[in-house]
């Protein structure tokens, strides 16, 4: 047990999606970040291979970041954003609308990517009844989908032991299939040559439903928690079309992909499509203060303003939506983004960490390697009869050779700071082909 922490201190708190039992008996303590690494309890430098839960996009303990909130909780600790406005929500509003593509215009600020998700299904329900659309309701997701853990999150969502212990969830909901292909995609570098006809599913749930059901399509650009999928070439730019054929709208969350992750601001930016809304989180505020925005097209905003049958346009919202403190902390990260060129650097950076990734392809179970931008995943063989337990181990072992990764089932999971260097990447993969074995 690390030195100050009793096991009554660890008891009491109930730990997100994380092995509990397993955990308190050796626990992994962070005590302090800065850069590219954590320091553990026991003085250790951890590499972030992560950036944390893929929201450390700048890296830890940035200066202006840490200024801006420093400065913002003495000067407005908190402002209503219900009927009252503050300066610095306005602001990063504005900030956003420059950065994200097309007519992504308007701004609804949340608290985390579940949030998020859960605001635009329900902006999309009450559009399409603003417009005129109301017996469209229902809501399409994608298998292995993850949207969140909010009840349209996970309805929409396709993983699942996310799904299957509560409930019915949403009704009127259906799932297209996903991308993962291995027979035919299998140690790809980017997008895979082949699946761009998987977005013609969507197409059998028109015939099945009718397009005057269904309200909207939500998707990860690149599916990022079910174990780092890439989309096929030409199957977001299919489904949009699509889309746009029968009248639905097209959701991107974009809580992993926006802010740099892929190399561009948004994923929408780096395939070219351009969806009727995006949900982010994560990178938002370089994770330091929670919170997440969703960003709709113009049409979107001008109809519920126009359409509007109450004074209040949408009856939706959070008491915390457009913090300043969060505020603040948004638009420094956003000047640190753009100050240091970090956008940039994913991008020059991908070729070299999709060769160095690539490297592992001979390693001991090692059945799949994948990339883009500033993630990457290596699947693993599952162990007979225990699912997971390899990918458990791997993920323990790697923190005791000094990286945090993240894993997925039998699939590991890297995503560091855009801030990384080619040493580091050379670093975080020599700990990963070590564990690799030590985990065979």
């Amino acid at each position: 047990m690390p030195d100050g922490i009793t096991q009554n201190d660890l008891s009491a708190f109930w730990m997100p999606f994380t092995a509990n039992r397993r955990f308190k008996k050796d626990p992994r303590i962070l005590v302090s970040a800065e850069g590219m690494y954590y320091k553990s309890h026991d003085n250790r430098d951890i590499l972030d291979g992560t950036a944390g839960l893929w929201c450390v996009n700048a890296g830890h303990a940035r200066p202006k970041i840490v200024e801006a909130v420093q400065k913002q909780v003495k000067e407005l600790d908190f402002a209503p954003t219900f009927q009252f406005g503050h300066n610095k929500a306005f602001e990063l509003a504005s900030r956003l609308r420059d950065l994200f593509p097309g007519d992504l215009d308007h701004i609804f600020f949340t608290n985390s990517g579940s949030e998020s998700g859960d605001t635009a299904l329900k902006i999309a329900l009450a559009y399409q009844r603003a417009r005129g659309q109301g017996t469209r309701t229902r809501l399409i997701g994608r298998e292995r989908g993850y949207h969140g853990v909010g009840f349209g999150g996970i309805s929409v969502g396709g993983i699942v032991k996310n799904r299957m212990y509560f409930g019915t969830l949403l009704t009127g909901v259906d799932h297209i299939r996903h991308t993962h292909d291995m027979e035919h995609n299998a140690f790809t570098k980017g997008e895979p040559e082949y699946g761009a006809h998987f977005a013609d599913d969507l197409e059998r749930l028109v015939t099945l439903h009718d397009a005057s059901t269904i309200a909207a399509v939500m998707v990860e650009p690149m599916a990022g928690s079910t174990g780092v999928l890439m989309p096929p070439k030409g199957y977001l730019k299919r489904l949009r079309e699509i889309c746009d054929k029968h009248g639905i709208l097209l959701i991107f969350d974009e809580v992993i992909t926006g802010f740099g992750r892929l190399g561009y601001a948004t994923a929408a930016e780096r395939f070219g499509v351009l969806p009727d809304i995006i949900t982010t989180a994560k990178g938002l505020t370089n994770a330091v203060i929670p919170m997440g925005a969703v960003a709709v097209r113009k049409e979107i905003y001008d109809t519920m303003m126009d359409k509007a049958d109450a004074p209040i346009e949408l009856f939706h919202g959070y008491t915390y939506s457009g913090h300043p403190v969060a505020a603040a902390a948004g638009i420094a990260t956003l000047d640190t983004y753009r100050e240091e060129g970090l956008f940039e650097n994913a991008l020059a950076l991908e070729p070299y960490l999709a060769d160095a990734i690539h490297s592992l392809k001979d390693h001991p179970n090692v059945v799949d390697i994948r990339n883009m931008g500033m993630v990457a995943a290596v699947e693993m063989s599952a162990r007979p009869g225990a699912p997971g337990e390899r990918g458990y181990d791997a993920m323990v072992k790697a923190y005791e050779m000094g990286a945090m990764i993240r894993v997925t089932g039998d699939i590991i999971a890297i995503s560091p700071p855009l801030m990384a260097e080619k040493k580091h990447i050379d670093d975080l993969v020599g700990i990963i082909g070590d564990t690799l074995k030590a985990v065979a």
